[in-house]
């Protein structure tokens, strides 16, 4: 197992990487990189780790500008001094969170869980994200297709036909289930549209929405649309006058 560690401090990467080792005899350290734009460089020229450790506040910024400029399925077990970047560390990647100062048994414990998740994903035939994305899923895929979210310390499996819409909320995307169940996940709308399918409706920048979710469309002025929905909430989903007669044809269709 090929692991990175992203950490600025010399002496506590040294100290991780021995740890790592003397937890796991099955490993291999790749690469110590210092900053957020060192990583960055060597995640775009290398193949990928099997799995990441990473501090969260480096000198040039916080780690989690790195997965958001690269694209990468590869788990990150987070090891901070701070406790208040719990929620966002498991919106990119995170596996699980470790507070400094970390002792072989939390790390020992880490590496355990990752070993559990893939062999999980393996037996199943998982992706580690979840994401029936690929042009060759059919549609009957598509609609036993689930995403799988980061929540708290948890991996929820949540089915794409269970989602009644996405939306951005406060510049993150939001996963609104039929029951009124709220997540955070790290995927854009544009790539929720090519996951959900036909089922799904792109009706404005904010809002995807599933056929199934829909009561009826109203008229609103200016020859808009504003749907009402079967789910709670204060969702004003409004088709602009350009996208009506696209949004009708996917409606009776």
């Amino acid at each position: 197992m090929n692991i990175l560690i992203i950490e600025d401090e010399v002496l506590t990467a040294q100290d991780l990487a021995d740890t790592i080792q003397l937890m796991s005899g099955q490993t291999e350290i790749c690469k110590i990189v210092p900053s957020v734009a060192e990583a960055i460089r060597y995640l775009k020229a290398s193949d990928p780790p099997d799995l990441i450790f990473s501090d969260i506040q480096l000198g040039d910024g916080l780690s989690f500008d790195i997965f958001r400029q690269v694209k990468t399925d590869c788990p990150v077990i987070f090891c901070t001094a701070y406790n208040e970047f719990a929620l966002e560390a498991f919106r990119n990647n995170g596996i699980d969170y470790i507070l400094k100062p970390f002792t072989p048994k939390s790390i020992g414990d880490a590496l355990e869980k990752y070993r559990v998740l893939r062999q999980s994903f393996t037996r199943h035939s998982i992706n580690y994200n979840g994401i029936f994305s690929s042009p060759a899923w059919t549609e009957a895929h598509k609609k036993n297709a689930s995403l799988l979210i980061n929540w708290k310390d948890k991996i929820i499996p949540v089915k794409i036909k269970e989602i009644a819409l996405f939306t951005i909320d406060y510049k993150m995307t939001q996963l609104v289930t039929f029951d009124n169940q709220k997540y955070f996940i790290n995927q854009t709308l544009e790539e929720l549209e090519q996951i959900g399918g036909p089922a799904f409706f792109r009706a404005n920048r904010q809002y995807l929405v599933n056929k199934e979710s829909i009561l009826e469309a109203l008229q609103y002025f200016a020859r808009k649309l504003i749907l009402k929905l079967s789910i709670d909430g204060k969702h004003e989903v409004v088709i602009s006058k350009n996208r009506v007669p696209e949004f009708l044809e996917w409606l009776r269709n």
